[in-house]
């Protein structure tokens, strides 16, 4: 199997309204301001937090038996009597540059985008990856190394989202929106070797933070999560709007300089590739290489991404993907106006920064998986779900069979979300 990530082919030429974030009340469970940083982030597990982690279990065993099928049925090579390594079903496309940059570092032997056939492996921020090399120190496998990562902040993820939906919500939400968030089509990510569930398992509790006015770990958390992904510089943007509808004492305002913590990783990086290329967005350069994250006026990226999935100028598995791409880029637009219209602002705030970033490029890619990042989108579902039974029945019949479809594409080696 080639060491080197696939690229995609070369283009041709209701929710019911929460509490108002401006409203001067604090959330219900928020304790006596004052406590340590800690305080306001509940580490006990009770017993809606224990069906929470149950479902996540479950899925767990789904997806992975998933990949254990797809494994027999579509093995890499045709005819052979031998199905391989269970693990070889989840080395597949971004994988690569993972598990490179945790061998090799990001510029082994002086190599770099001067180098022939380079990978652009700048692109990738290194949060995942130096976990990666840490926990491989104690697992000897690389693709166990990074799916004990995924599976272990995957429930951190589903927890706090749980949470997150408990807030302001009746107690069923939490588990309606876990239902929701696990079944979802591009769930298969969150079991891979991939950013998603680390990213979430850090951006989730930050603004679970946040919403308790916890501004210092709000931070320290939202900085962890621009280590993994440039997505945590929409976060921080969005705790920040919060910050400033929700001020409303001195105390409050002393907190502001903590809310500048989440540049430093970006910037540090920045520094750092810099010093090894003399280009201060070398990373955002390797994204226009690599995958076209070349800037294009917002009706351009839609043009070029309608011809990729109805003009028939690709493989019917790319079109497919784009058409994917399509519905979940309206999707994201219906969201934000949802959430500008009930004045959520700083959660409209990162779905509009979110979808700015993937509606820009030449064409749109990745935009299903980045629905695991909207949290937003998982709690609006369960709220209208309690207030309309039939929403649950209807997304299950139609989410769970894409949800395995997607996990078949991906864990064969076909592009997916």
């Amino acid at each position: 199997m080639s060491l080197s990530t696939p690229q995609r082919p070369r283009p041709p030429g209701e929710h019911p309204p929460l509490r108002a974030e401006t409203a001067p009340d604090a959330p219900r469970d928020a304790p006596a301001p004052g406590r340590k940083l800690f305080a306001r982030l509940p580490m006990r597990i009770g017993p809606a937090d224990r069906e929470v982690l149950w479902l996540y279990l479950l899925t767990r065993v789904g997806i992975w038996t998933t990949a254990y099928c797809t494994r027999w049925l579509f093995p890499d090579t045709d005819g052979t009597r031998h199905a391989g390594s269970l693990l070889q079903s989840w080395q597949r496309w971004d994988w690569w540059h993972y598990l490179h940059i945790a061998q090799q570092g990001y510029f082994p032997g002086r190599s770099g985008p001067w180098t022939p056939d380079w990978d652009n492996r700048e692109a990738f921020f290194p949060g995942f990856p130096f976990l990666l090399r840490a926990v491989h120190t104690v697992v000897p496998s690389w693709a166990a190394a990074g799916a004990l990562i995924s599976l272990v902040a995957g429930g951190v993820a589903v927890l706090a989202l749980a949470r997150i939906a408990r807030l302001h919500l009746p107690e069923a939400a939490g588990q309606r929106a876990a239902l929701f968030f696990l079944l979802s089509p591009c769930a298969v990510f969150l079991a891979a070797g991939y950013t998603e569930a680390l990213f979430l398992a850090l951006a989730l509790p930050a603004w679970l933070a946040a919403q308790r006015l916890n501004w210092p770990l709000a931070a320290v958390l939202t900085c962890l999560a621009t280590t993994v992904r440039v997505s945590g510089l929409f976060l921080a943007a969005a705790i920040a709007v919060h910050f400033l509808v929700t001020a409303r004492t001195a105390a409050h305002w002393r907190r502001l300089p903590w809310l500048t913590l989440p540049a430093l990783p970006p910037f540090l990086y920045s520094w750092y590739l810099h010093a090894h290329t003399g280009d201060w967005m070398a990373w955002k350069h390797a994204e226009e290489r690599g995958w076209y994250r070349d800037f294009h006026a917002p009706w351009e990226a839609w043009k070029n991404t309608w011809h990729a999935a109805f003009g028939h100028s690709q493989a019917t598995g790319y079109a497919l993907m784009s058409q994917a791409e399509l519905l979940t880029m309206l999707v994201g637009i219906v969201l934000c106006g949802l959430l500008l219209r009930r004045r959520r602002w700083a959660e409209a705030a990162y779905i509009a920064l979110s979808l700015w970033a993937l509606g820009t490029s030449y064409w749109y890619t990745s935009i299903p998986r980045a629905t695991l990042l909207w949290w937003p989108l998982w709690t609006g579902l369960a709220a209208w779900s309690l207030r309309s039974p039939r929403v649950k029945t209807a997304y299950l019949v139609v989410a769970a069979p894409l949800m395995t479809v997607f996990a078949v594409t991906f864990l064969s080696g076909r592009w997916a979300g």
